[in-house]
């Protein structure tokens, strides 16, 4: 049975951190491209980061210079680490994980960043 699972999210102030983790079973996780999205009440859910299984990682560009995507195959997990956090962060976020045409999702962890 695949299992993704999300952890780390919280209440944060304007300007915190936060470290989000997504760990994975069920999957040979080196083989996956692994991506963190979110999505906000009325938006659609977008990509934030993004960790390959050849190493290369994306950002949107609204989270480039705050977050952080780092992955541990050893450990079958991907942490994102956000930092500078604003309002407009708040959201559920999701790890994705994708190989050829097989897709799984965690379940999502809230992210509120309010004041």
């Amino acid at each position: 049975q695949v299992r993704l699972v999300e952890s780390g999210g919280g209440l944060v102030q304007p300007g915190g951190s936060l470290r989000l983790s997504c760990a994975a079973s069920g999957i040979t996780f080196r083989l996956y491209d692994i991506g963190w999205y979110r999505q906000a009440p009325g938006k659609q859910r977008e990509l934030v980061a993004s960790f390959t299984s050849g190493g290369s990682t994306t950002y949107n560009d609204s989270v480039k210079g705050r977050f952080t995507i780092s992955r541990d195959n050893a450990k079958n997990t991907v942490d994102l680490q956000m930092n500078n956090l604003k309002p407009e962060d708040t959201a559920v976020y999701y790890c994705k994980a994708v190989w050829r045409t097989l897709a799984y999702w965690g379940q999502g962890t809230q992210v509120t960043v309010s004041s």
